[in-house]
């Protein structure tokens, strides 16, 4: 029994090397985790299918008239009838959105700072970012519009103005839970309060700040379609809010799903590329990051 078991623990056909762990890895412990993977994905597929097989199929036997509940197959071909437009709308979008989201990730940590090296400027600013952040953008847009008029300038001040706030907040909620005693430590050494800023508070907010441009990506796009609705121009030009106002005034609803598509598909796209991004960014020192890694 006992030279049996030692011929197992010899066996090199039983073990793999792992590419992101140098260590010997049974194979039954790769394929395990294959397992876990396929479970983790193949539910949301199953059920993604399940829903629209049901839907075409619901469509059909209730004879739904396309201008009230379009099957899937109506919208996949208004999708590719009207493609070329729907790319240039995608395009528009996309612009807006991540010139948006640039400037309110910029403003938003560079006004975190301002606020966090001084209580008293805290004090006094930080709630009346809080009452701008109530104001809805709807009863603001009116007056954006009148000073950068309507078009591209418009739209990506309004995505700004959408994804500003959850940035400003984050970043400065992070700033302020920097660890005492290492604060401490840099008043030991003599440190300036830049230095305590760039190389203790600022890095200790990293995660605070992803989860702040995990918020203010995805309002971006809803910005920049709000945006659209407001202060969009038309035209071949138009963004995914043009089009769906012009889907939705003339009862194109299968084309008027699709462009609702795309826009939820930007969005979840948008979402998954910051996400990658926090990633590469912690998962070689933040806790969170790199439990997510190993699992």
């Amino acid at each position: 029994m006992r030279e049996e078991i030692v011929k197992d623990a010899a066996d090199p056909s039983l073990y793999s090397l792992s590419e992101t762990n140098p260590r010997v890895v049974p194979k039954s412990e790769s394929y395990k985790s294959r397992l876990a993977r396929l479970k983790t994905v193949l539910p949301p597929i199953v059920a993604f299918v399940i829903f629209i097989g049901g839907w075409e199929l619901f469509c059909r036997l209730a004879d739904m008239k396309p201008y009230l509940l379009p099957k899937p197959s109506d919208i996949v071909q208004a999708a590719s009838e009207n493609a070329a437009n729907l790319w240039v709308s995608v395009y528009t979008t996309i612009t807006e959105a991540v010139l948006g989201f640039l400037l309110s990730v910029v403003l938003g940590v560079g006004f975190a700072i301002i606020l966090a090296s001084s209580k008293l400027v805290e004090r006094s600013v930080y709630p009346y970012a809080i009452i701008m952040q109530t104001i809805p953008i709807v009863a603001i847009a009116p007056i954006i519009v009148i000073w950068f008029g309507a078009g591209m300038n418009a739209i990506v001040i309004i995505a700004f103005l959408i994804g500003f706030f959850p940035m400003l907040s984050n970043t400065l909620i992070g700033l302020n839970s920097t660890d005492h005693n290492m604060k401490n430590l840099f008043y030991l050494y003599n440190a300036s309060p830049l230095q305590l800023m760039f190389r203790l508070r600022l890095p200790s907010a990293l995660p605070y700040i992803v989860a702040g441009l995990k918020i203010s990506c995805t309002l971006a796009v809803i910005g920049a379609i709000v945006g659209e609705y407001i202060a969009g121009i038309g035209g071949g030009q138009g963004g995914l809010g043009y089009a769906i106002t012009v889907a939705a005034a003339r009862l194109r609803t299968a084309y008027l799903f699709a462009c609702g598509f795309l826009a939820s598909l930007l969005g979840i796209a948008f979402f998954l590329l910051v996400n990658a991004f926090s990633k590469w960014m912690l998962s070689s020192w933040h806790e969170s990051e790199m439990k997510s890694s190993d699992g």
